[in-house]
């Protein structure tokens, strides 16, 4: 995936995100639905941004930026820059 598609991904799920909080504040949505949803998104946003990051460390350090691979959830979630 490049990092082009990555960041397409980001955006397209933060744009749910967005849509999520306004559909419970809408009432279209019941808040457990919404909290579900979110982990859901914030754990594969986690891992986009992990994939995009190794992508541009291979590449500043002369490697294949397509040999970057996504990492389980677990693992890249809770990082701390």
């Amino acid at each position: 995936m490049a990092d082009e598609q990555i960041l397409a991904r980001i955006t397209a799920m933060v744009d749910e995100e967005r849509g999520l909080r306004e559909a419970v504040s809408s009432g279209r949505i019941d808040s457990e639905t919404e909290h579900e949803r979110l982990a859901e998104i914030e754990s594969a946003l986690d891992q986009c941004w992990d994939l995009l990051r190794q992508r541009r460390a291979k590449s500043e350090f002369g490697e294949n930026p397509d040999d970057a691979r996504v990492r389980p959830a677990s693992q890249v979630e809770g990082y701390q820059g």
